[in-house]
């Protein structure tokens, strides 16, 4: 998480707060060290941003302090709404929280007309879907194709057998019946797609692909002739 974007989240972790936070709560969801939070509320602080509080205590929000208004369109606004009630099908909880808060960030800085808006049920979305159960952590294997990370898994097929393999996860496609992680498999030289609910587990080999993953994945797009 980039020094910007983790102070956004501090701030609003403290608007949102009905209590003082301590640097070891705000750490704790932001991931990283207490001293780092430091440094940014520090960093906050020099910018007159209005938190009040210390070391071993807690800090504050003081209130009157609001980010710049969003300006959507109704129309944009609908689409906000949809695209993220449509993330409920894909099966990923770890998208589905993160949907959630990125809804209630949207609505804490749309001005009064935008928020009344986007909090009316005028708009509803089936969060139906036919995913098979699975023990994956779906957010490790996103994690994965964003740091270029190399996997080992084990995957069982439709006839049962096991295989173990090493590849590059480059995609995760999200159906209504099933999740697939398309990858570049090192034992076939080629990519490879797998069922999530198939794969029995993975884990990082230590070793990256850093700058190969946009490479492969145009080159896919190109042989399945996706747009």
């Amino acid at each position: 998480m980039s020094r910007s974007l983790r102070m956004y989240e501090i701030i609003q972790l403290l608007r949102s707060a009905s209590a003082p936070l301590t640097a070891l709560a705000i750490s704790e969801t932001l991931g990283v060290s207490k001293r780092t939070t430091y440094r940014d509320i520090a960093a906050l602080q020099s910018m007159r941003v209005p938190i009040d509080g210390e070391a071993g205590i807690g800090y504050i929000m003081r209130p009157g302090f609001n980010l710049p208004p969003l300006a959507f369109s109704t129309v944009e606004i609908e689409a906000i709404v949809v695209g993220l009630a449509l993330l409920r099908r894909t099966g990923d909880t770890g998208l589905q929280h993160a949907a959630r808060q990125v809804a209630k960030k949207i609505s804490d800085v749309l001005p009064d007309e935008g928020k009344a808006h986007f909090g009316k049920e005028t708009l509803h979305v089936s969060g139906w879907n036919d995913i098979p159960f699975s023990t994956i952590e779906i957010n490790c294997l996103r994690r994965a194709i964003r740091d270029e990370e190399k996997l080992q898994l084990v995957y069982i097929d439709a006839e049962q057998n096991h295989t173990r393999r090493i590849i590059l996860p480059l995609a995760i496609l999200y159906y209504i019946d099933v999740i697939i992680l398309t990858t570049w498999c090192e034992l076939r030289s080629d990519f490879r797609h797998f069922r999530i609910d198939r794969l029995q587990e993975f884990e990082p080999t230590g070793g990256f692909f850093k700058g190969k993953g946009d490479r492969l994945r145009k080159t896919w797009h190109q042989r399945h002739d996706l747009p």
